[in-house]
C-alpha cells in the first residue's frame, strides 16, 4: 500500500479555509445581526473542528502496518467522517434553536449589503477548497477528504440559502424570512450529516466493495472457467482507502504446486491491475476433492478426506 502521509496537506488547506470563513462570516453576522448569517458562522466553526479531526485521522491512517494492526490503520478515516457527521448534526440543532427564537421575536437586519458581500467572499473560499478536496478524495480514495469536501459544499449551499433569505428580507421587509431560511438550512445540514454518519458506519462494518468493482473481479475470475478452473467463497471488503479480496481457486488435482502457484499469482496481479490499492488473497484447492466445496468444520469423529477407508 502506498504512503498516504501527503494527504494531510489537504487537511491543512481545509483548516486554513475554515479559519478564514469563520472570520468573514462572523464579521457578516456582526454587521447585519442576521441569525441566518450566525448559523452560517456556526457551521464554519464545525468545519474547523472537522478539519482538525481529519488531520489527526489522516496522520494515523498513513501509519504503516505493524504487529498489532497487520492490515494497516486505514479505518481511522471512518472515525474522522463519523465525528464530522455528528458535529454537523449538533450544529443543525443549534441553528434551529437560534432560528426558532428569532422567528418568535423578529428583529430588523442592519448593513445588509456589506454583510452579503462578506458572506459571498467566504462562500467562494469554501467552494474553491471543496472542489480541490473532492478531486483529491476521488483520486486517492479517501473517505475523510470526501466527507470534508461535502461538508464544505453543504456550507456553500447553506450560504446561498442564507443570502437568499437576507436578500428577501431586504426586498420585502418581512423579518421572519431570515429565521425561516435558517430553519431550512438546518434541515439541509441534518440531511448531509446523516449521510456522512451512515457512510462511516458502513465502512466500519466492513461493507463489501461497490457492485461495479465486484463485477470487475468476477469478470476476471469467470474467464478462468474457459480453462476448467473454478472459484468460490469470494469475499470483498473496504477499510478506508484499502480494499481486500479473498477467494478459493479450484484447480485439477493432478497439477503440480508450481503451476498452481503461477495461476494464483496471475489472478492476484490481474485484480490488482484492474483495481489499484487492493490486497488479494487466494487459496488453492483441488477440483477432485469434495472437501474443497465444504465450508463447515469437520465434526468430532469424522475421518479426514484422505484417510484410508476401513473394510
Amino acid at each position: 500500500m502506498m504512503n498516504r502521509s501527503f494527504l494531510t496537506k489537504f487537511a491543512w488547506l481545509s483548516i486554513a479555509a475554515a479559519i478564514i470563513t469563520i472570520g468573514l462570516k462572523t464579521a457578516a453576522y456582526l454587521l447585519t445581526d442576521s441569525v441566518g448569517l450566525l448559523s452560517d458562522a456556526l457551521e464554519s466553526g464545525v468545519n474547523l473542528v472537522g478539519a482538525l479531526m481529519a488531520l489527526a485521522m489522516l496522520t494515523i491512517a498513513a501509519r504503516p502496518a505493524d504487529s498489532d494492526h497487520a492490515y494497516g490503520h486505514g479505518k481511522a478515516e471512518y472515525f474522522s467522517s463519523g465525528v464530522e457527521g455528528t458535529l454537523i448534526l449538533i450544529a443543525a440543532v443549534s441553528i434551529a434553536v437560534a432560528a426558532a427564537a428569532r422567528l418568535m421575536h423578529p428583529r430588523p437586519l442592519e448593513q445588509i449589503g456589506l454583510g452579503l458581500v462578506v458572506s459571498v467572499a467566504a462562500s467562494l473560499v469554501n467552494l474553491g477548497v471543496a472542489l480541490v478536496l473532492l478531486r483529491a478524495a476521488k483520486q486517492y480514495q479517501s473517505i475523510t477528504l470526501k466527507a470534508n469536501a461535502h461538508h464544505l459544499l453543504t456550507d456553500v449551499w447553506t450560504s446561498a440559502g442564507v443570502l437568499l433569505g437576507v436578500g428577501a428580507v431586504a426586498l420585502t421587509g418581512w423579518q421572519r424570512l431570515d429565521p425561516i431560511v435558517a430553519l431550512v438550512v438546518a434541515g439541509n445540514i441534518v440531511w448531509s450529516g446523516v449521510g456522512i454518519v451512515r457512510d462511516s458506519v458502513s465502512g466500519l462494518m466492513d461493507t463489501a466493495l461497490p457492485v461495479e468493482e465486484q463485477k470487475v473481479v468476477r469478470d476476471i475470475l469467470d474467464r478462468l472457467r474457459q480453462d476448467g478452473i473454478e472459484y468460490h467463497d469470494l469475499r470483498t471488503r473496504q477499510a478506508g482507502s484499502s480494499r481486500f479480496v479473498s477467494l478459493h481457486v479450484l484447480v485439477p488435482g493432478s497439477w503440480m504446486v508450481q503451476r498452481g502457484h503461477q495461476l494464483a499469482d496471475r489472478i492476484e496481479t490481474d485484480i490488482r491491475c484492474a483495481l489499484p490499492n487492493i490486497e488479494v488473497i487466494t487459496h488453492l484447492e483441488s477440483l477432485d476433492d469434495p472437501a474443497s466445496w465444504e465450508k463447515d468444520c469437520p465434526k468430532p469423529g469424522d475421518a479426514p478426506a484422505d484417510a484410508p477407508s476401513r473394510k
